[in-house]
């Protein structure tokens, strides 16, 4: 016979609005006690073994299971509609921009900001408000006639942001946030080129400080790292070895902002040798190896998408904090300061890119292997960052706001593999697997040996001298 459980879950919200679900306290024992009640009603009802009934088991089930949400008033859909990490994502591709007009003019003489702002669709107390925080916190460096400002409007002509380029390295950002009407003034660091460059000597002293002095600070600690489990560069000088470092170099308006990704390492101290080649294995992950295969060290399979003060909403279920109502989460929210900087968690390609719905400004890469991250309410987009391109480990895709459904700034951080939701913070603790090569990778990791070798031997790059600068600027 078939089951109808209508009646039964009519029964079901009556319950539920009598004094026994009125306490927190009681709504656990009691939701347990329900559920263990309904798997009793539908074994007995279920058709015998061998019966033409209308629906199996698993259906009955499954669609039991499904009213128990709506039953105590919990609306289980998240932005994208799902109800759980074992509901399928589907992967939206596309370049769907953010609908916004920009600008570019040129500040002629005698125009001022704040005439440029009021011109631009802000009123003149807002157009106050934005000239007083830059007053307080910034230099509005390079604002003068001849200054090229990039002015972006919303579809509707609405204010949204103006920007100018201060420096060779920095942008200012004059910006009005469009669901609270807040009005905020923030620096953004311009995105880098990398050229590869050399670094090549014998140790007069400490090659620890060697390093400090020609490479920088980042690539001395970057270079003590790689080499932790052979030799501590801290404790011993190697004084009189020989080395050469193979790195990328940061470029921002062709001149050097620090070292970027380190590709090869090579120390020769008397009878005593320390390499370390950096090299992608056959599933795609990236470490640090010798000459024989061996990995050197653990390390994080994937970075941290931003910098944040604390998670403010897990993976799960949690009370949504516009609706109130209990929902879904199909991500993890990491509460972080309005503009600070989003980089991809591994390397990839971007297959989405825009404003979607609640989840605001949102990107998607796609990092190979059935894994793709999603990055949701962004503030903007970084140049980097643009549909179809590929992009890094730690490049920066953009900056955390609070666009579409959401209370502040933060960054909903989410990872899909196979097509199944997976606990992003659980995701971010994979470590790297610490093995020996298989012989087609040996055979591939000694190739790129040769090739970084040959860098090294024909190195015609110059070191420019490198300037500290930090990530982002608020």
């Amino acid at each position: 016979m078939a089951f109808s459980n209508t009646r039964f879950f009519n029964r079901l919200q009556r319950l539920r609005r009598s004094a026994l679900f009125r306490s927190p306290a009681q709504l656990l024992p009691a939701t347990s006690v329900l559920i263990v009640l309904l798997f009793s009603l539908i074994s007995f009802f279920l058709p015998a073994s061998g019966s033409s009934g209308k629906y199996t088991a698993a259906q009955l089930l499954t669609s039991s299971l499904r009213t128990i949400p709506d039953a105590f008033g919990i609306h289980a859909e998240d932005e994208f509609g799902l109800e759980s990490d074992t509901d399928p994502v589907r992967i939206e591709k596309g370049d769907k921009g953010t609908g916004s007009m920009l600008r570019r003019r040129t500040v002629a003489y005698g125009e001022s900001l704040s005439g440029i702002l009021a011109g631009s669709g802000l009123s003149a107390r807002e157009a106050h408000e934005l000239e007083r925080q830059l007053n307080g916190s910034f230099k509005a460096n390079g604002f003068a006639p001849g200054t090229t400002c990039d002015i972006e409007t919303n579809p509707d002509g609405s204010f949204n942001s103006l920007s100018w380029r201060m420096d060779r390295t920095t942008m200012l950002h004059l910006e009005k946030e469009q669901q609270t009407g807040e009005l905020s003034v923030w620096k953004e660091n311009l995105p880098y080129e990398a050229q590869v460059a050399t670094l090549a000597g014998t140790v007069p002293s400490s090659l620890n400080s060697e390093l400090i002095r020609r490479g920088g600070a980042t690539l001395a600690e970057e270079v003590g790292k790689l080499l932790s489990s052979k030799v501590d560069l801290s404790a011993s000088p190697l004084r009189g070895a020989a080395y050469r470092i193979l790195y990328e170099e940061r470029l921002v308006g062709g001149e050097s902002a620090g070292a970027g990704k380190i590709l090869a390492v090579e120390i020769s101290a008397g009878n005593r040798r320390y390499n370390a080649y950096r090299f992608k294995d056959s599933m795609g992950g990236i470490s640090y190896y010798d000459e024989r295969g061996i990995a050197l060290l653990d390390a994080p399979m994937y970075l941290q998408p931003c910098g944040y003060d604390h998670v403010s909403s897990g993976f799960g279920y949690r009370r949504h904090p516009i609706s109130r109502r209990i929902q879904f989460h199909g991500g993890v929210d990491l509460a972080a300061q309005a503009g600070t900087p989003v980089v991809a968690i591994a390397d990839g390609s971007v297959v989405f890119l825009g404003r979607n719905g609640g989840a605001g400004n949102m990107v998607t890469i796609d990092h190979g292997g059935g894994m793709h991250t999603q990055y949701l309410h962004l503030r903007r987009f970084s140049a980097l960052c643009a549909f179809g391109r590929k992009v890094q480990q730690g490049d920066v895709i953009g900056y955390v706001g609070s666009t579409g459904s959401s209370t502040g700034p933060h960054l909903d951080f989410r990872v899909i593999m196979n097509g199944m939701l997976q606990n992003p913070l659980a995701a971010l603790q994979a470590i790297a697997p610490k093995r020996r090569l298989t012989p087609a990778e040996l055979g591939g990791l000694l190739a790129k040996i040769d090739l970084y070798q040959f860098q090294l031997d024909n190195s015609l790059f110059r070191i420019a001298s490198i300037s500290q600068r930090p990530s982002v600027l608020l």
